[in-house]
């Protein structure tokens, strides 16, 4: 009799939810990490641990969600002690839009208080 694993408990703490085409389940992201040389900064990637049975074929430039924010994998996945987990590298899409719209959130305060000022 074969054992069967619910593996959904191990993320139900700290697991975040991932969205992958029509899969969906719990992730834990780790947020970029740097790697720096002479100064310079090597490499800089989200890393997601998920189930394989639900993310473990998706490749080189799909399109994820975790919670709610989009991400392109960079290279995916690379299992992880039995297989029953892989890891998966991603890259944030989003991110010079969200860079933008800090940028004209703090032009319209700028300008705001420059109006109430003259008031």
């Amino acid at each position: 009799m074969a054992f069967v694993e619910d593996l959904s408990i191990f993320l139900a703490d700290f697991g975040r939810p991932v969205v992958a085409g029509a899969n969906t389940g719990l992730g834990i992201l780790d947020m970029p990490g740097e790697y720096v040389l002479n100064d310079r900064v090597i490499n800089n990637h989200h890393v997601l641990m998920a189930e394989s049975l639900k993310f473990g074929a998706v490749s080189y430039g799909d399109s994820m969600t975790v919670e709610g924010l989009s991400y392109r994998v960079r290279e995916g996945p690379l299992k992880l002690g039995d297989g029953a987990f892989c890891a998966i590298l991603l890259e944030r899409i989003e991110a010079a839009a969200d860079s933008i719209g800090l940028i004209l959130a703090n032009t319209i305060i700028s300008a705001n208080t420059m109006i109430t000022a003259g008031t």
